[in-house]
C-alpha cells in the first residue's frame, strides 16, 4: 500500500482504533499541505484523513517537517498552498486556513485544542490551577462560579492533580505536574481534535509512563482525535493508531502503527526503527 492510500484509508485491524460505522467523511482533510523558508522545504505536499476516534503519530528526526506540519494545522504558520478541511459538528465541510481569524480563534478555544511540549507556553503560570481550567470554561460562555470551580476541581482529579492545589498557581508544581494541568485546560471543553507537540518531551521517564497512561485512558474515555508529533517511538506505539514518517518535509512512510514500526519499508524508517539514525 502506498503512503497515500495508507493516509486516506481509515484503521481496521486494532481493537482500540475506531468505533463502528465508520462516518462516510473524515474528521480532518488535509491536502498538499506545504510550507516553505526561503528556498528550505518545511513540509511538502503532505496529505492525509483522520477519522473521528482515531490517533495520528507523526515522526522524524528534527528537522523533518513534523513540527512545522503541526504548527500549519494549529495556524500558528501560514502555509503556501494546500487546504486543510474541517467537518463541524453540523456536518458541515469548511477548509480552515480560509476561516477569518476569529472563527479560528473559536474554534481553537472549542472543538480544537493544542497540547504543547513546554506546559509554561500553554499555561498562565501567574493563575490558579483552578482559573487556568476555568478560563477555557469561560471563553466558551461559562459564567456561573460554583460550576466552574466544581468542573475544575473534577479535571484536576481526573488527571492525577489534588483538588487541594486548585488555588495553587503552576509554577509551584513538578513538570509532569504541569503537563497534567494544561492537558485538564485543554480537554475541560470536550474538544473533537488535539493536537499535541511532543507532549512527553523533557521530562523523567518514570513521568512519561505515567502521562502516556493517563493520555491514553482520556483518548478512549472521550473518544478525542489526536495528531501527536513526536521523536519517541515508544510514545506513537502505545498512543497512535496510525504513524506518518517525515523526512525532509515529506511523508516517506505511512500505515498502521504496528506494521509500520515492526515491518518498516523504507530505508529512513528502518533507521528509525532500528535506532541507529539520533531522532
Amino acid at each position: 500500500m502506498t503512503a497515500e492510500a495508507a493516509l486516506s484509508t481509515p484503521p481496521a485491524d486494532r481493537q482500540d482504533a475506531m468505533p463502528t460505522p465508520m462516518p462516510e467523511v473524515p474528521l480532518l482533510q488535509v491536502r498538499g499541505l506545504t510550507r516553505r523558508y526561503g528556498a528550505r522545504i518545511g513540509c511538502a505536499d503532505v496529505g492525509f484523513d483522520l477519522w473521528p476516534g482515531e490517533v495520528m503519530g507523526i515522526v522524524g528526526e528534527s528537522g523533518s517537517g513534523k513540527s512545522t506540519l503541526l504548527s500549519c494545522l494549529a495556524g500558528h504558520l501560514t502555509p503556501d498552498a494546500g487546504e486543510v478541511l474541517w467537518r463541524g459538528p453540523d456536518g458541515t465541510i469548511r477548509d480552515v486556513l480560509a476561516m477569518a481569524e476569529p472563527e479560528r480563534r473559536l474554534l481553537g478555544r472549542t472543538d480544537w485544542a493544542f497540547v504543547h511540549q513546554n506546559p509554561r507556553d500553554g499555561l498562565r503560570m501567574g493563575v490558579s490551577a483552578g482559573g487556568n481550567v476555568g478560563e477555557r470554561l469561560m471563553a466558551v460562555g461559562a459564567r456561573h462560579y460554583g460550576r466552574i470551580r466544581s468542573t475544575a476541581t473534577d479535571w484536576l482529579g481526573r488527571v492525577e492533580i489534588d483538588a487541594a492545589r486548585i488555588d495553587d498557581a503552576p509554577r509551584s508544581f513538578s513538570g509532569g505536574m504541569q503537563q497534567r494541568l494544561q492537558i485538564a485546560r485543554n480537554l475541560v471543553t470536550h474538544p473533537r481534535l488535539v493536537l499535541m507537540d511532543e507532549p512527553t518531551g523533557g521530562l523523567d521517564v518514570s513521568v512519561q509512563a505515567r502521562l502516556l497512561d493517563l493520555l491514553r485512558g482520556l483518548v478512549r474515555e472521550m473518544g478525542l482525535s489526536a495528531i501527536v508529533v513526536t521523536h519517541d517511538l515508544a510514545v506513537v506505539r502505545l498512543l497512535a493508531h496510525r504513524l506518518m514518517v517525515m523526512k525532509d518535509g515529506r511523508v516517506v512512510e505511512a500505515g498502521l502503527t504496528d506494521q509500520v514500526l515492526d515491518d518498516p519499508q523504507h530505508a529512513y524508517t528502518q533507521l528509525l526503527v532500528s535506532s541507529v539514525l539520533q531522532v
